[in-house]
């Protein structure tokens, strides 16, 4: 017999594979999968949404209220004075930048707004004192400005804020100033 022949004859003595069957996935374990995820995204959230916001390199204990001489708002939390010295327009003297503060809370929340020249999205403005140091921590979140911040500190002597401007598209930091528009 030939070498063809016998491998011809050894392949029709084998017998044929079974059909392959489409194993079904383990219904329960995807279902115990998905509901951890769920789970975990969830806890990341929640955890994410208590954290404090302070601006960058701020320790949480220097966003709480400390004791003055203030007496309490209408809501019975102490009013600090020393926020207020942050309201007004601020322009950026190397361009035609502008940090608006209307208003700050007990907390130092500050309602801001930039522009240059058109309003940029604020996601998150901040005051904090820092022993007798006020600082401002403002972070972008538009078009070209995916995380950009400014972290300031307010000069009461000459009535400016200084500090870093952190260029997010590029990675790059800059020192800035502000002054006063009104």
């Amino acid at each position: 017999m030939s070498k063809r022949s016998k491998s011809i004859r050894r392949d029709k003595s084998a017998k044929p594979a079974a059909p392959a069957v489409p194993r079904r996935p383990n219904a329960v374990g995807g279902y115990l999968l998905a509901a951890l995820v769920v789970l975990a995204a969830g806890g990341g959230i929640w955890w994410w949404r208590t954290q404090p916001t302070a601006p960058a390199g701020a320790s949480a204990a220097s966003t709480e209220p400390q004791a003055t001489n203030s007496p309490p708002n209408a809501a019975g939390r102490v009013v600090r004075p020393e926020f207020q010295k942050l309201k007004g327009k601020w322009e950026r003297l190397d361009g035609g930048y502008v940090i608006e503060i209307k208003d700050v809370d007990a907390e130092g929340k500050l309602d801001a707004a930039y522009f240059n020249p058109k309003p940029i999205h604020v996601a998150r403005a901040q005051a904090a004192m820092d022993g007798a140091t006020l600082k401002a921590f403002i972070e972008l979140r538009d078009v070209n400005y995916p995380g950009s911040t400014y972290t300031l500190v307010y000069g009461p002597s000459s009535d400016q804020l200084t500090g870093i401007y952190y260029q997010a598209l590029q990675q790059q930091s800059f020192d800035v100033t502000f002054i006063r528009l009104k």
